[in-house]
Formats: structure tokens, C-alpha cells, sequence
């Protein structure tokens, strides 16, 4: 069995495509004790992997796991704590608010912001990538979204990024605590603001959304805030970062993008594949004895899909471990798959395609900074780097 410690070195986060492959060797299927202290399973094959998203024998309900959890700490009363009928009902009525043209709407402001985050730093030579650019980008359009004044934005970034390091210890699940209870009350009181003086943002939307005579509850609406919160920034980030420093450091594909910028939109999709900013989906729990690739995976057990590892098995991509720009059917797994496909993705590639857009335009000398990039070590279902130093 493989030990809690397998997702926690700072070598995985650094590099865990070498592991993949070699536990890939060994099958599709293995058995890892996380959380510590339940019996759990991780996917790294491809085929498995995208039928395990999809499977309805696996819940996300962590009441159903034989670890107690507390539900608050994993997003309960969310799209990614709930089984149909709750998620049907869920995710119909975030959906009204989340909406395509809304989404399509924010594109003008969007390079309006890349172009000012670029404007800051354009004549000074260097910069950390991923404070000066890939942060602010995402999580200013998101804020401004559902409707966090600026001002806010920094207590936003502490309060979730407290939220996406796992309670895999009292000091981080007091940490995690502490930052979902003010995130809570800070939501309170702006929802508060809202009912009273509707505005045209996302907040406002959340709180009109009907299904019928269904409304969102109290819980499922914060909830369902602080998860776009967090997931509205913190992937983007790491699209962002993972994508640049790929793209660094694989100067043909470099060219090729610079030389045809038609190529942004394939570029995003295969960052997506090559460097996945979430490096396993969110928990799944067996609601009864199954198995996966002959592998018995017993009621109660965690499953722990990794999509990093399924992006580069070559039984479902020709050369997985080379960049590609040009990657035909590219059919990737970076926003799940089957009903708990992310509602956020259009948004995710709009941001993405308009951040390499105007970093290639307007930095077109732009080079890494360090052959030793930092990444975030936290056990974490994202993975993506804290600094990218860079010259231009």
C-alpha cells in the first residue's frame, strides 16, 4: 500500500509524472492509505480513470466513507459533496447564474486586466510570473464576478488558499476551520447587502436563482460561493503557471505558437493535458463493493482519480510526454467528466486563452528565470507553482 507520504514530498509536486508512469507499470489501480487512516485507491490509467469520474457507484458524499469527516471542511454543501438528486438540483440552479453569455461577457474586461497587469511590469525587465500575472488575473475577474469590491481581495486569496490545503493534521484542519468560518461570515454579510440593494453580479444571480419553487439554502449558497471562489482562482492560476513554464521550456512549440497565434485555443487544451493545474479530481467514496480493473475496492474506500497521471498514459495519447501544440483529439479529463463536468470551464479557457494571447504578444522575448521553479507542496488536489521568475 502506498503511504500518505506519496503525495506529500516536495519530489512529486515538483515532478510526478515519473512515479505515474512507474506505478503505471505495476497497473491501473493501487491502494494508497489516504486520507491517513482510510483505506483508499488510486487511479492512474486513463480508461479507468474517465469511467470512474462517470461512475455512479462512486459517491461524493463523504458520509459515505468510512473515515469520519466533517462535511463544512470538504465543501458538503456543494456541487462536489452531493450525489443526484441534491447535485441535478444543485447544479440546475447555479448553472441559471453561471451562464454562458455571462461568461462570454467578461472577454473585453478580461484583456483589459491582462493588459494592465503587463503594463505594470513591462518596463522593469523581471518579474515573479505568478504574482505580478497568472494570481491577480484570476482572481480579479473572479471577484469581480460574483461581486467582492477590490478592496476585499487579499483577505479572499488567505481565506482560500487556507481552504485547498487538506485537513491531514489538527494544526491544518484548526487552519482550515478558522478561514471557513470567516469566509462564512464575510459571505453573510455581503449576501445581506445584496437582498437588499440587487446588483448585476453573480451574488445577486445566486440569490434569484429558481428551480421551480426551489431555492438555494443558506448552506448550499455559501458554499456554492466559496467553491467558486476557490475554484474560479486558484486552478487558473496554475493553468496559467504550469502552461508557461511548459511552453518555456519547450521553445519549439514556443515558436510555433508565436509564429500562429491561431493555435491559442489547441495550445490551452493540451497545457491542460501536458501539466493539469488539478493533479487529482475531487473525492469519490465506493457506496458498495465494486471493482475497478479487477482491483476490489471495498464499500467506504476512497477513490483518488489522478488526472495528471491519466493525461500521459500512452494506451490513450501518442508521445504523452511531449508538448504538442498540434495534438489531434486531444480528449483530456482537466474539467472532469460526466455530470460533474466543471461549470467554470468555459470560463477557464477564456481567461487561459487571453493570458497566453497577450503574454506572447506583449513580452515576446520572455525566458525563465531559474531552472528551478517553486511548487506548492500540500497534499493539495491542485498543483501548481508558488514563483516563476522571468526576464523580458
Amino acid at each position: 500500500m502506498l503511504p500518505p507520504s506519496f503525495l506529500l514530498s516536495p519530489e512529486f509536486a515538483a515532478d510526478p509524472y515519473p512515479l505515474h508512469a512507474e506505478l503505471r507499470e505495476r497497473g491501473p489501480v493501487h491502494a494508497i492509505e489516504f486520507p491517513p487512516g482510510a483505506r483508499g485507491f488510486l487511479v492512474v490509467g486513463y480508461e479507468h480513470g474517465r469511467a470512474a469520474l462517470s461512475d455512479p457507484r462512486l459517491s461524493k458524499d463523504t458520509r459515505h466513507s468510512e473515515l469520519p469527516v466533517r462535511g463544512e471542511l470538504f465543501f458538503g454543501d456543494t456541487l462536489l459533496g452531493v450525489d443526484p438528486p441534491d447535485h441535478t438540483r444543485l447544479r440546475a440552479l447555479v448553472a441559471k447564474a453561471f451562464t454562458a453569455r455571462r461568461t462570454e461577457s467578461l472577454r473585453p474586461r478580461v484583456q483589459e486586466i491582462a493588459d494592465a497587469l503587463l503594463d505594470a511590469i513591462a518596463g522593469d525587465g523581471e518579474a515573479d510570473l505568478i504574482e505580478s500575472f497568472a494570481f491577480p488575473l484570476p482572481i480579479i475577474v473572479i471577484c469581480e464576478l460574483i461581486g467582492v469590491p477590490a478592496a476585499d481581495r487579499d483577505a479572499i486569496r488567505a481565506w482560500t488558499a487556507a481552504l485547498t490545503v487538506p485537513s491531514l493534521s489538527a494544526e491544518a484542519t484548526a487552519r482550515r476551520r478558522t478561514a471557513a468560518k470567516a469566509l462564512n461570515a464575510y459571505l453573510r454579510d455581503i449576501l445581506a447587502e445584496r437582498r437588499l440593494e440587487p446588483q448585476d453580479d453573480l451574488l445577486t444571480a445566486l440569490l434569484a436563482a429558481r428551480e421551480g419553487d426551489a431555492l438555494l439554502a443558506e448552506a448550499e449558497l455559501l458554499g456554492t460561493i466559496a467553491l467558486i471562489l476557490i475554484a474560479g482562482h486558484e486552478t487558473t492560476v496554475n493553468l496559467i503557471g504550469n502552461g508557461v513554464l511548459a511552453l518555456l521550456r519547450n521553445r519549439d512549440q514556443r515558436a510555433l505558437l508565436a509564429a500562429r497565434p491561431d493555435l491559442i485555443p489547441a495550445a490551452v487544451e493540451e497545457f491542460l493535458r501536458y501539466d493539469p493545474p488539478v493533479e487529482r479530481a475531487t473525492q469519490r467514496i465506493a457506496l458498495e463493493d465494486l471493482e475497478i480493473a479487477g482491483t476490489p475496492i471495498p464499500r467506504g474506500s476512497w477513490v483518488h482519480i489522478s488526472l495528471a497521471a491519466a493525461h500521459h498514459d500512452p494506451a490513450a495519447f501518442a508521445n504523452p510526454s511531449r508538448l504538442d501544440l498540434t495534438r489531434p483529439d486531444n480528449r483530456h479529463i482537466a474539467f472532469g467528466h460526466g455530470i460533474h463536468h466543471c461549470l467554470g470551464a468555459p470560463l477557464a479557457r477564456l481567461e487561459g486563452q487571453i493570458a497566453f494571447e497577450t503574454l506572447l504578444r506583449r513580452l515576446p522575448t520572455l525566458e525563465l528565470a531559474t531552472d528551478d521553479p517553486t511548487w506548492a507542496v500540500s497534499g493539495s488536489i491542485v498543483r501548481g507553482l508558488t514563483a516563476l521568475p522571468v526576464r523580458f
